[in-house]
């Protein structure tokens, strides 16, 4: 395994053992959530979004879910990619979540940009294992979901 592998296995063990956002936020105005499931691991996840009082922009990404490291993980890199930007408008969120599928469908191909995509880009990895991607997606396919409603 090389250097830049073992940083990125340890960080997303950080993140799986200290998440980020986890645990839901009180259902408020302008908020919807989704819930996830992956039958072929079990992994879930329920990911709650408010948006601001105009709809412009996500205010805030809360989560809760159990499965792998690699879910857990994922989920809590989003919220603290959401959080870092301290309001993040709607369309960019959307351009983040399609180019995060993106990368991760390319079987390796494209690796995730760190300046962009700051921890999450550590599951760049990820996109050589098929049976992966979903887990690693989980969180991505529910914040995606939850924006939609909100």
């Amino acid at each position: 395994m090389s250097g830049l592998d073992a940083l990125y296995q340890e960080l997303i063990l950080d993140h799986s053992k200290r998440p980020h956002g986890k645990g839901l936020a009180d259902e408020a105005p302008h908020t919807a959530s989704s819930y996830q499931r992956n039958p072929i691991c079990g992994d879930e996840i329920t990911v709650r979004v408010r948006v601001s009082d105009d709809g412009s922009e996500v205010a805030e990404v809360t989560w809760d879910g159990a499965g792998c490291s690699i879910s857990q993980a994922s989920a809590s890199m989003l919220a603290a990619l959401i959080e870092e930007e301290d309001g993040m408008p709607r369309a960019e969120a959307s351009t983040l979540v399609d180019g995060f599928r993106e990368a991760l469908r390319s079987r390796g191909e494209l690796p995730l940009d760190e300046e962009v995509f700051g921890d999450a880009a550590a599951l760049s990895g990820v996109s050589k294992y098929t049976a992966r991607v979903k887990c690693a997606m989980l969180a991505w396919v529910a914040f995606e979901d939850a924006l939609a409603r909100a």
